[in-house]
């Protein structure tokens, strides 16, 4: 079943930590001319990978547990406060998932509050206090259009991640 409407039925929202998955990665990484759908990722390039962590202003940024359940609960509220419907959602330790009917809304704008509200979670909550953001420039943001692109987007984001993460810190 195809959604004939211009507004996506969800979108898939992914955000990086920052610094965690730089360009010359050697899994690989995305620019504006490589992340189409289907588009294969760049690449390894040590030399670049080395240029852009020389050029990072602060280290780079992990979720602990204590951010993890921040995040989380912003990403809820979030979606609460604007009556968006979560699908599904999955915080690590470097990035989150989010799948979310966000109706009308612009995905971009979307993606910035869902980054704004986790930082100021964190720091509400007295784990992130730092100035800067923890998160990378940008993110992404697929639009689904279709209930097989739902279920392969939620699946993805609750059975693809690996094991649960346990609820205290390790590092």
């Amino acid at each position: 079943m195809w959604n004939d409407t211009d507004i996506p039925l969800a979108v898939f929202f992914t955000v990086r930590c920052y610094g965690t998955w730089l360009h010359g990665d050697d899994r690989g990484s995305v620019d504006r001319d490589h992340n189409g759908y289907g588009t294969p990722r760049l690449t390894p390039n040590k030399p670049w990978n080395d240029s852009k962590r020389d050029q990072m202003k602060h280290d780079p940024v992990r979720l602990n547990a204590p951010r993890r359940r921040s995040v989380r609960r912003a990403i809820t509220e979030t979606a609460e406060k604007r009556r968006w419907k979560i699908l599904a959602q999955n915080v690590r330790t470097n990035h989150f998932h989010c799948v979310i009917d966000i109706g009308a809304t612009k995905a971009k704008r979307a993606l910035g509050a869902l980054k704004a509200n986790a930082t100021r979670q964190m720091r509400e909550d007295g784990c992130w206090r730092h100035e800067h953001s923890p998160w990378a420039e940008k993110g992404s943001c697929r639009n689904l259009w279709n209930d097989r692109s739902i279920f392969e987007a939620c699946d993805y984001v609750l059975n693809g991640q690996g094991d649960e993460l346990p609820d205290f810190d390790w590092w």
